[in-house]
């Protein structure tokens, strides 16, 4: 099992370690605070599925993404409500679980760490990278992971990649690669604007408008301008307004980060793909082709060029605002249940990258 017994592992605690307290879950890391978007939707459902039904298909479900995009948040849902149904929980980082399995080994009370890890009806482990490089923790997740699995009991794990592509050991990608594995992407605008919304129901809907289109790595960075906009507003006794919010940002989120689209390219390569003149989507032509180049212009406006709806309709030859809404909520609709448009969208980007290699190579 990798573990050396002590005969007097039952009378210490390991090292510095207190195993009668409880790792905390974060009271506001529940489902009904988490934002459901295409994003993180299948995330979303499987952690769902884990916290009814532990043990069962989705056995381990490892979560994976970068940092800030929710992974902890679903690790902590899923918490709260195996808590609630009375089943035993041991939520812990990668770091703490290195810590006590150490101690356990150097204190001689390594019989009292696996006692305790086989007692659980629920192991969860975040961050599950940062063992990587190190060997003689990841023997003791292995075997910790396998008394679990093979008594049915459930496994959560997170990462920051897929488990194919991780540094852990072979056996340990093998054995997190035989459950569900799922991922978390960059919120869309939509589902930034919904967190947003959520965090502070009484802004105007341009100021959420406007914090949407510049923070949009990662719900970690938009909470952050979220409270920099109300903090900047406390600051200086000012309601907040759109004027505030881009002074309260400005040293914050460059307006025009590095891998940010121009207005030209966007329309450029619409227009090579569908063979719809530029001047025809900024134009007030209504036919299907126009009207399906125009739906994609403002949504890749706004999610690659990070323009706000308001720009996005002065780009397009003087849209209105709900104009522009309405065309980009039936693209991302249309995304979700035709393929078709999803194999256009993707194209349509190809260009822009293939046509920005031909500048790069030309310079």
């Amino acid at each position: 099992n990798g573990f050396e017994k002590s005969e007097h592992d039952s009378e210490h605690k390991v090292g510095k370690i207190d195993y009668a307290r409880p790792y905390a879950l974060k009271p506001s890391f529940s489902f009904d605070t988490f934002v459901v978007g295409p994003s993180n939707r299948l995330a979303q459902a499987a952690a769902s599925k884990v916290s009814e039904a532990p043990g069962g298909v989705y056995n381990p479900l490892y979560i994976y993404s970068e940092v800030g995009l929710g992974k902890t948040h679903l690790l902590h849902a899923i918490g709260h409500t195996l808590v609630a149904s009375g089943l035993n929980v041991i939520y812990v980082s990668s770091e703490r679980f290195t810590n006590e399995y150490i101690s356990a080994i150097r204190e001689g009370t390594a019989s009292m760490f696996r006692e305790r890890y086989r007692s659980a009806d629920v192991l969860m482990v975040d961050d599950i990278q940062f063992i990587a490089s190190k060997p003689q923790t990841q023997e003791g997740f292995f075997h910790t992971f396998n008394e679990l699995h093979m008594a049915g009991k459930q496994i959560v794990i997170t990462g920051d990649e897929p488990a194919s592509k991780s540094m852990l050991q072979e056996r340990i990608q093998s054995r997190l690669a035989g459950g569900l594995e799922v991922d978390l992407q960059p919120p869309d605008y939509e589902s930034r604007y919904a967190i947003l919304q959520s965090k502070a129901p009484d802004l105007e809907p341009n100021v959420i408008d406007q914090i949407a289109q510049r923070a949009h790595q990662n719900v970690r960075e938009l909470e952050g301008a979220l409270n920099r906009v109300i903090a900047y507003s406390h600051l200086i006794g000012s309601a907040v307004t759109t004027e505030l919010a881009d002074q309260a940002l400005k040293s914050l989120l460059a307006e025009t980060p590095k891998d940010v689209v121009s207005v030209d390219e966007i329309l450029n390569s619409i227009a090579d793909f569908s063979g719809v003149p530029v001047d025809r989507i900024i134009g007030k032509r209504r036919d299907k082709a126009t009207a399906e180049a125009r739906r994609m212009a403002m949504y890749l406006l706004r999610e690659d060029a990070h323009l706000t709806s308001a720009r996005v309709g002065q780009a397009l030859g003087g849209k209105d605002h709900s104009t522009v809404l309405y065309a980009q909520k039936r693209f991302e609709q249309l995304m979700e249940t035709d393929s078709s448009v999803r194999q256009h969208l993707a194209a349509v980007r190809d260009i822009i990258v293939r046509s920005r290699r031909v500048s790069v190579s030309a310079d």
